[in-house]
């Protein structure tokens, strides 16, 4: 039987409790929740995964507010890594993975994200987007490189979600690009 997570003081709200810890509370925690090539991950698993990723980013430095540039192809690692975050209060920023070295350099800057996590096939487009950058950590999902699976296991499982407010910056996406340059829009918990 999962354990009730603790809940946000009257007033604050993080939408990674509505879309992980709600469920472990109704019950689903055995639920399937993602499914990629490598199999399936229930309720449980993800939220735990995501709090290890929460608590990594935290191990890493990584404050409230800060963003995070997220380059992931479809695996539980992308919703780990974007409810991770979420749950830490820090803002992930997910982009499309088929985009040229220009465009990520340009959501960079734009952004100001003070990290990345890439998967290991699109890790050569960030060479050249992350000349003359100084990140606080590139994270690698995959390869014989991957950072993220060592980072999730020695990360703590449980963690308490930031104390975030409805109207406070959750995430934010690009648009296509298609009146110019991509335009960072930003959604709220």
């Amino acid at each position: 039987m999962p354990v009730r997570p603790a809940r946000l003081p009257e007033g604050y709200y993080n939408a990674a409790l509505d879309l992980l810890d709600r469920n472990l509370e109704e019950g689903r925690g055995a639920a399937t929740a993602v499914i990629d090539d490598a199999g399936r991950y229930s309720y449980a698993e993800l939220t735990e995964r995501a709090n290890r990723f929460a608590n990594a980013l935290e191990g890493l430095g990584f404050q409230r507010e800060d963003r995070l540039l997220l380059a992931l192809l479809d695996s539980v690692d992308f919703p780990t890594v974007f409810l991770g975050a979420i749950k830490a209060g820090v803002i992930p920023i997910p982009v499309n993975t088929l985009l040229t070295a220009a465009d990520y350099a340009g959501m960079l800057a734009d952004s100001g994200a003070r990290g990345l996590v890439v998967s290991e096939p699109l890790r050569g487009k960030f060479d050249l987007a992350l000349q003359g950058r100084s990140l606080r950590a590139v994270v690698v999902s995959g390869g014989e490189g991957d950072t993220l699976q060592a980072l999730l296991a020695k990360a703590a499982p449980q963690h308490e979600p930031a104390a975030t407010h409805a109207d406070d910056f959750c995430f934010w996406l690009y648009s296509s690009g298609s009146t110019g340059s991509p335009k960072g829009a930003v959604h709220l918990h």
